[in-house]
């Protein structure tokens, strides 16, 4: 009796396994096939470029990696398509929209747009303790050590 559940459950497994591989499998072909020039894409050898012109009829993709440089591909060896990163200019310098608990959205505002991170642990104590100091100052106090 217990074999049975056994073989049952590992049947079971085998199968939920290899349906998500064919769903994978479906999902890559049909962005393959939506391959269009102008896209940003990735080859599975890590080669980024844009798509510069797909030809059907020998299943290959021709990737331009830099101005002036055209390589052909099988469709096969594109890997994914690279979404375009937002431009430097699109957003107000120093300022990020934030949405908090509540749902409620406002803005964060820095000087100059900077700010100062340290490289490790160590520099937080100094932080710390010179911050300490400059409120100990402002408010009057002496410094008794």
């Amino acid at each position: 009796m217990e074999m049975i559940i056994l073989f049952v459950v590992l049947a079971g497994l085998m199968f939920f396994m290899s349906a998500r591989s064919r769903k994978q499998q479906r999902a890559q072909q049909e962005f393959r096939s939506q391959l269009a020039p102008g896209q940003e894409v990735m080859t599975g050898s890590g080669l980024f470029g844009t798509v510069v012109e797909v030809d059907e009829a020998s299943d290959t993709v021709t990737i331009e990696s830099s101005p002036g440089t055209q390589t052909r591909w099988l469709r096969a060896a594109i890997a994914k398509r690279v979404d375009t990163p937002v431009e430097e200019g699109s957003e107000t310098d120093g300022e990020t929209d934030v949405t908090d608990e509540s749902g409620e959205t406002g803005t964060i505002t820095s000087g100059d747009g900077h700010v100062d991170v340290p490289d490790d642990l160590s520099s937080l104590d100094t932080a710390q303790r010179e911050y300490r100091e400059q409120q100990r100052r402002e408010d009057g106090e002496t410094d008794s050590k």
